[in-house]
């Protein structure tokens, strides 16, 4: 792809409508001066001084940040927050960014609200340092008057957008967004209306989804399968073609250092190779960056191979953006497209 064709594409993007159902959680960065390094008088234990707190949508959220990144005209995120601080600072968060609707996103006393904070280093002239990461999670399973609420948005929002992501980021089944009843609502609608593009990603695992695109990575892949972790690009692009003329829908599978591959029903696969590194890198939020790519690339009327090129210049983007969850716009993917080779050197182990 070049960027004369990537441009004829994103020309469509402010027409795109695309639903993001998932979790959304509170990405709260706490940025230390360890200049300003004290020791408590009480305990004897360093206190870490925060001198800045910067907030972002995370998690699902993340694929919302590279939606609005690039340009989409309306984002509808659907998912939850809690009644609580954190789902004050994630709704403004949301609320600020353009493009994004939040008539479908609820707010509710019976869940709190999914949050990262993370504590940061910084010192002048050094990247930056994450120390242990502080989670607030939900431990019980989504209450049955939440889970009504989601299903109801679903419902209403299929007639009216271009493309569905389904992001299920919880580490407990049924304490999330995506349950086994909002799988059985998206099974029905993938079956009603079989020209809507729905992509789904689960950091547990798509085994038991319904057939709609499903987006991996190779580990994913082969259990998935059924089968040992292929070594070899061959057998991984035939586990995912196979894969794909099973279930009649695409299949995208992202392998690190060695690029990305697709399938789609009709047998065709593609491998595209990673860009080589330009610095200092920082994985996290690049498989998000590839989602939400992919998925706006392909709403706007991308090949297969085109949509792999756009996700990979965007994942090459987000790794080399230290001390955040980065995001790739629609301008810095053109220019990369413009200026890169797709020949692999070296990439990071995990996307």
């Amino acid at each position: 792809m070049n960027a004369t064709r990537f441009q004829t594409l994103a020309e469509r993007f402010p027409r795109l409508r695309i639903a993001v159902i998932g979790d959304v959680c509170l990405d709260r960065y706490l940025e230390i001066d360890p200049a300003r390094g004290e020791t408590s008088l009480e305990t004897g234990l360093t206190v870490h001084n925060v001198v800045n707190v910067r907030s972002q949508p995370g998690a699902a959220g993340t694929i919302l940040n590279n939606l609005v990144a690039l340009g989409v005209g309306e984002i509808y995120p659907v998912g939850f927050c809690g009644a609580d601080g954190e789902g004050f600072e994630l709704r403004r968060a949301l609320a600020a960014k353009d493009g994004v609707r939040l008539d479908y996103f609820a707010q509710t006393a019976e869940r709190r609200t999914f949050t990262y904070c993370k504590p940061l280093v910084l010192e002048p002239g050094r990247p930056p340092v994450e120390l242990n990461r502080l989670d607030s999670k939900n431990w019980t399973p989504t209450p049955a008057s939440v889970q009504d609420t989601l299903e109801e948005a679903v419902r209403a929002l299929a007639p009216r957008v271009d493309a569905m992501i389904l992001m299920d980021q919880v580490d407990m089944p049924e304490t999330g967004v995506v349950t086994t009843k909002l799988l059985d609502t998206i099974r029905e609608l993938a079956a009603a209306r079989a020209e809507l593009l729905i992509i789904a990603d689960s950091r547990r695992g798509l085994r038991g989804y319904p057939p709609v695109t499903f987006k991996m990575n190779g580990a994913e892949l082969a259990a998935l399968a059924g089968t040992a972790q292929a070594a070899d690009l061959p057998a991984l692009e035939a586990t995912a073609a196979a894969l794909a003329q099973r279930q009649r829908q695409r299949v995208f599978v992202t392998l690190a250092e060695r690029g990305m591959i697709g399938a789609d029903a009709s047998g065709t696969v593609e491998h595209v190779p990673a860009l080589p590194l330009r610095g200092e890198i920082d994985i996290v939020g690049a498989g998000d960056a590839v989602t939400a790519n992919l998925t706006t690339s392909l709403a706007a009327g991308a090949t297969l191979r085109e949509s792999l090129e756009v996700a990979t210049a965007a994942a090459s983007i987000v790794i080399h953006q230290l001390g955040t969850t980065g995001t790739a716009s629609r301008q810095q993917v053109a220019e990369l497209l413009s200026v890169l080779p797709h020949r692999i050197t070296t990439c990071p182990s995990s996307l």
